[in-house]
């Protein structure tokens, strides 16, 4: 539909606090609606307010004016302030950090995420009144008085922000009046296109310090005589004063395409010049300015201007500024085509914001393009004389109306212009055609996090809102937006689901939030021990649903049954995934198994989780030996084949699991019985001769112990093994051996494997005899203060109900024999859970070469704790005269400089150094 110029910018995210709307959605449905959102006061609101009667009553006082609900609120410990610091904070700054962190989380624009090079280019209204206010008030100390300075002043706006967010983008504070927020997105826009970042915030913020107050009208001014912007109108006589703060997340359009962003419009060009003094004066506008700055975008943008069907114009709905800006217009269109383009003023709807009023108006035709609407605007009924709109190209929109697209994209234009004579224009158009993503996993995992309880539990019920109400959105779209575009905070839980219904149906149960929650209070990497099991958890068909749906799982047991064919001559297809007896049988069971939890551990290496100890038993200490680079994964499967073998030609026997300790097991033990594991303080297996185990399983049974026999096909590590152990000795001629480069605990010793004891063949065959010390190994890993972690990479759960035994929870990954439901659940429910307990995961190599899109969601519930707005210095100051409370402010000038100051951190090394917290001192 479009023919780009590789220019282009793509807005990928919004997000503002507006007169009557505090997010972008109820913004849209009051521009629908026709909604004014200036309010008017009664006589005594005002004067509750502390206005002066005299004032009140004065005939050109008017009751009205545009305010944001909620203005005092600030989530400060959220973005790492103390309270003191916060109550300091100039109110625009306050408001314009959440506002920032929500337009990211629109976004999906994790700034924690390496790699994000983030720019930041916004104004806000200077605060005189804020700053002698602080200034006066800050008599405690805990805050000093350079940093109360830039506290207070909105200079350090962007800066602050950068900081507090980790922006590492050019930051710049944008200071043009009236038009300060759109030049912020002109200067973003070229910001991205010079390569200086990569990922752009623009926007702006006005906060008053007042609420229910009014102001004075005075003829030939800017503000209106009733209260009421009519822009264009015959009847107009100026605009009415607003609050607000808006932003738009930036990058180029290339980028944003190939990174799957959500797009609302696209940036087709932007026009920035100044009237200089061609003009009546200093505050006038210029016909000739504005033209050349809209004409500027048109050219920047290669756009004919014919084909745009929308001005949101900067619209003051004064006598000499609406004539000058549709002079402006018609001179830059330059056609002979009449009253084809609609306009319209969002200041008659919101009022005029100062330093936001050029993004309000920018999220007004972005969501007008996005929706295919013209919304109407407000108080037009016949046209300012001086303005002849049936000779000019536009028409006044006064009704909500589709927008055609008349054989071309949907485009609008949007201008402000700044008192001073800054002015700035930016041709929009609609957002290209999105492509589907690729169908995907059949499970999701959806990710809920806060920094308070109370933050996890509004984001979770936001989320319950979101799915009841959005039906189209991919499930999976909506996963992977959480993944990568949302930070991970302290507070977490996790939800494995299919559909809508079965997350609705969790988020939705009572208690379900607060009975599974996380808390993560240290942020730092996490170490994870992987633990492999050994025979007897084996079964037909295990991991089969895996190996359909996860391609990395799969390529991994393909290769490796490739090398079992080609160096041993077995095909183990048919075992591992058909309904195979020989599956029970150990020259089966042993290489399956390892080819199994090799693939796992492989499958979640590939994805982040990167182990720092291992721990397997029996047969699963060779996949930890293969892991860690001991042996090839040539000459592991090689041996494992081959010690499955001598194992399957030793003498039959049988294992049974005892609930005793180690000298209850021993005194058992004998001539044909052997102690071949001790699984945990009261907890172990004994090996024999089937008739000796069926023999004593009877006597132990018959006297009250606990025992169970396992599904193995002999009598394992013990005598029974023998006379195997020359053959399988033999096995290691032409075996490479190797240093491990990662951590496992020998089942020998249950002490950390040693190199000069693992790399010999001696180890290993004395490894297939001797009595498997798992609960020595487990207190080991236990001690290690580098996990804290513990993860099964097998099927079933054997060694975490061990862990369990053992005081410490494990995590299992893939379901056991008599476990019903999907592998992928499984699967999902243990990677939820190590990211519940702050494991990081790769989330975009999760995804791997699937194509995925990020969608906007809800954003971040903050925490609503009050803070100072309605101030008055010059009363504070006429209060501390009178008591004789004002202290000495006065600082030498050396004291504002340099002050030394140290953000406290952990002490770590290079490898354990992470990104710690946005901390603001």
């Amino acid at each position: 539909m479009s023919e780009y110029t590789g220019f282009e910018i793509a807005i990928i995210g919004m997000a503002g606090r507006f007169p009557g709307a505090n997010d972008i959605e109820g913004f849209w449905e009051n521009l629908k609606a026709g909604k004014e959102s200036i309010e008017f006061f009664s006589r005594e609101e005002v004067l509750e307010e502390g206005e002066k009667a005299s004032v009140v009553d004065h005939p050109s006082y008017i009751k009205a004016n545009a305010f944001v609900k909620g203005k005092e609120y600030f989530d400060a410990a959220f973005f790492g302030y103390i309270p003191t610091e916060a109550a300091l904070m100039d109110p625009q700054a306050r408001l314009f950090h959440e506002v920032c962190w929500t337009a990211l989380e629109d976004a999906g624009c994790n700034p924690y995420t390496p790699g994000n090079r983030i720019g930041l280019f916004a104004g806000a209204t200077p605060n005189v009144n804020w700053e002698a206010y602080t200034t006066l008030a800050n008599e405690t100390g805990e805050v000093d008085a350079y940093t109360e300075f830039l506290l207070s002043s909105v200079r350090f706006l962007t800066t602050r922000i950068a900081y507090a967010f980790n922006f590492s983008g050019a930051s710049m504070g944008v200071e043009t009046a009236c038009s300060t927020s759109l030049v912020a997105v002109h200067q973003a826009c070229h910001s991205l296109l010079l390569g200086d970042c990569t990922v752009a915030l623009a926007g702006g913020v006005t906060i008053r310090n007042e609420s229910k107050k009014g102001y004075l009208y005075q003829e030939g001014m800017i503000h209106s005589a009733d209260g009421h912007c009519r822009a264009f109108d015959a009847a107009a006589t100026g605009t009415v004063g607003g609050e607000g703060a808006g932003v738009v997340v930036l990058k180029k359009l290339e980028d944003a395409i190939n990174d799957g962003d959500h797009i609302y419009a696209v940036i087709r060009g932007t026009g920035i010049n100044n009237d200089g003094n061609s003009k009546v004066g200093y505050t006038a506008p210029s016909i000739n300015g504005q033209m050349e700055a809209i004409m500027m975008a048109h050219e920047w943008g290669r756009i004919e201007a014919a084909t745009i069907g929308y001005v949101e114009a900067h619209g003051t709905g004064t006598k000499l500024g609406d004539p000058v800006e549709i002079a402006g217009l018609t001179r830059a269109f330059n056609t002979e085509k009449k009253q084809f383009c609609a306009i319209g003023s969002v200041k008659s709807n919101i009022g005029h914001l100062d330093t936001a009023a050029g993004v309000a108006g920018l999220i007004k035709a972005v969501l007008s393009l996005q929706h295919g609407q013209l919304v109407p605007s407000l108080h037009y009924q016949q046209p300012n004389p001086e303005i002849d709109f049936a000779n000019s190209p536009f028409y006044v929109n006064t009704t909500l109306r589709p927008w055609e697209r008349n054989g071309h994209p949907r485009r609008a234009g949007v201008s402000a212009f700044g008192i001073g004579g800054t002015n700035v224009h930016v041709v929009l158009e609609e957002a290209p055609g999105r492509d589907t993503g690729s169908t995907g996993r059949s499970h999701q995992l959806l990710l809920l996090s806060g920094k308070t309880p109370g933050a996890l539990e509004r984001n979770a019920a936001r989320l319950s809102a979101y799915l009841q109400q959005d039906t189209t959105t991919s499930l999976n779209d909506i996963a992977y937006t959480q993944q990568v575009g949302r930070e991970s905070f302290y507070y977490r839980r996790m939800l494995v689901c299919r559909n809508r219904s079965e997350a609705l149906a969790l988020l939705n149960t009572p208690g379900w939030l607060s009975a599974g929650s996380h808390y993560i209070s240290d942020k730092r990497t996490v170490g994870v021990a992987f633990l492999f099991p050994g025979q007897g958890s084996q079964y037909s068909g295990m991991c089969q649903g895996l190996y359909e749906e996860e391609p990395h799982f799969r390529s991994t047991v393909d290769e490796c049954l490739s090398i079992v064919q080609r160096r041993c001559g077995k095909d183990l297809r048919p075992v591992l995934f058909g309904e195979d007896a020989r599956m029970d049988q150990t020259e089966y069971t042993q290489p399956c198994l390892f080819i199994i939890e090799y693939s796992l551990a492989r499958l979640l290496m590939s994805w982040g989780v990167q182990p720092s100890m291992m721990i397997g038993h029996s047969i699963g200490e060779y996949v930890a030996a293969c892991v860690s680079g001991v042996f090839s994964l040539s000459d592991a499967l090689y041996l494992v084949v081959k010690r499955g073998e001598c194992m399957q030609a030793a003498p039959t026997g049988k294992m049974l699991s005892v609930s005793l300790d180690r000298e209850g097991l021993l005194a058992l033990c004998g001539v044909d019985i052997c102690l071949a594991a001790v699984n945990g303080p009261s907890s172990g297996v004994l090996s024999g001769r089937e008739s000796s185990i069926a023999a004593l399983k009877l006597q132990l049974e018959s006297s009250g112990h606990v025992c169970r026999e396992l599904r193995t096909s002999h009598g394992f590590h013990s005598h029974l093994m023998d006379e195997v152990l020359p053959a399988f000795r033999g096995c290691f001629s032409g075996i490479t051996f190797h240093t491990p480069s990662l951590p496992f605990i020998s089942n020998v010793t249950g002490k950390e494997a040693l190199a000069d004891e693992i790399c010999q063949a001696d180890y290993w065959v004395n490894h297939l005899r001797s009595t498997v010390d798992f609960s020595g190994g487990l207190s080991t890993l236990l001690s290690t203060s580098s996990t804290s972690v513990l993860l099964e990479v097998g099927p079933g759960k054997v060694l975490s109900t061990l862990c369990s035994m053992a005081g410490q929870e494990g995590i299992p990954l893939v379901r056991g024999a008599r476990d019903t439901g999907a592998d992928g659940h499984y699967l999902l429910t243990g990677l939820g859970q190590l990211w519940e307990r702050g494991v990081s995961i790769n989330w975009r190599d999760y995804y791997g070469n699937e194509r995925r899109l990020k969608v906007p969601l809800p954003g971040y519930s903050f925490e609503q704790v009050k803070y100072p707005v309605h101030v008055d210095a010059y009363q504070l100051l006429q209060q501390q005269l009178g008591s004789g409370t004002l202290s000495d402010k006065g600082r030498k000038l050396s004291d504002w400089f340099y002050v030394p100051g140290w953000r406290q951190s952990v002490v770590g090394t290079a490898a354990t150094a992470t990104r710690p917290d946005p901390v603001i001192k």
